[in-house]
């Protein structure tokens, strides 16, 4: 009996003795570091990343305040520095009537755009109706179908109705909906506990009052993605801008940097330090409003996935 209980402890711990000894055999490294090679290895991948994407900006902003001579000499630090640059932009063009347009419009544009496409997403998550799938699926095939498509029988609408010529076809369109945030707004929808509306629904709850007061305040992250892509889409949109506006006091943004590329660069004096410089003037905002609303962005997007 003595012999049998002594034996077992052995047993037991060969295997260990075992797996210990292969661990710390050299040139086998264990698992803490094959972890830490691993975090190193995406960390390193990660920063070659950014700096391929960070490199464009940081040479655009560069080269915005060099003098004439230097700007296409890819010193990323100027010898010569030349913040006038940014001066002359704001004296030598409406560069701050352009913001406040691309601002208002894009205001407008997005929160049409984010408030209808709420109220039809909400529509074909919440109800059960014949035909319920087609409609959707309808909605969703009017992705496919080009914008330019559409683009002369939309001009003809606006033409009839006077407004052809205004800012009104910038974000009008938009009261309507689009496909792509029904679509992203319907899945966000969709994942909200049904329990919350019925409960209501039994307090006496009006079906208005359950989008308003349940839905909206549970999706304000998808929400917000809706409003900062569209502003987003509406900021760098130069193709309606150009078929619709005549006045130069009502030029965005986008229409207003060809008028400076038209002024200063290819069409006048090759001045591309100016054209630059307003370049990132344009792009700052957009930096600003991802910087401010980031976190509920990356929130947003990792929240609003498949429901079915």
């Amino acid at each position: 009996m003595a012999s049998h209980v002594s034996t077992t402890p052995l047993t037991e711990s060969a295997p260990a003795r075992s797996t210990a000894a292969t661990a710390s055999l050299p040139g086998r490294p264990g698992p803490r570091w094959s972890s830490a090679l691993s975090r190193l290895a995406t960390a390193a991948v990660m920063t070659l990343v950014a700096v391929v994407f960070v490199y464009p900006l940081v040479w655009l902003v560069s080269a915005s305040l060099k003098p004439r001579p230097d700007v296409f000499n890819n010193e990323l630090i100027p010898d010569v520095w030349a913040p006038e640059n940014y001066l002359r932009v704001w004296q030598e063009t409406e560069l701050l009537q352009w913001l406040t347009n691309s601002v208002v419009v894009g205001i407008a544009a997005a929160a049409a755009v984010t408030v209808s496409s709420a109220l039809v997403a909400f529509g074909f998550a919440y109800f059960h109706f014949p035909g319920r799938s087609f409609l959707f699926g309808l909605v969703l095939a009017t992705m496919m179908l080009p914008g330019a498509v559409t683009l002369i029988p939309t001009y003809v609408i606006w033409n009839e109705l006077g407004l052809a010529s205004t800012q009104v076809p910038l974000w009008a369109g938009n009261l309507f909906g689009s496909a792509f945030y029904i679509f992203l707004l319907r899945q966000f929808f969709r994942g909200l506990p049904r329990d919350l509306f019925e409960a209501a629904r039994i307090d006496g709850c009006g079906f208005f009052s359950l989008f308003w007061r349940i839905a909206v305040p549970l999706s304000r992250p998808a929400l917000l993605i809706t409003f900062i892509f569209e502003f987003q889409a509406s900021w760098t949109d130069l193709l309606k801008p150009l078929v619709y506006l005549r006045d130069p006091e009502l030029f965005t943004l986008p229409l207003g940097l060809k008028t400076v590329l038209d002024q200063f660069g290819q069409g006048g004096e090759r001045e591309w330090e100016i054209v630059l410089a307003a370049n990132v003037v344009a792009t700052v905002p957009m930096l600003l409003l991802f910087v401010i609303a980031g976190r509920y962005f990356v929130r947003g997007i990792s929240l609003t996935g498949s429901k079915e």
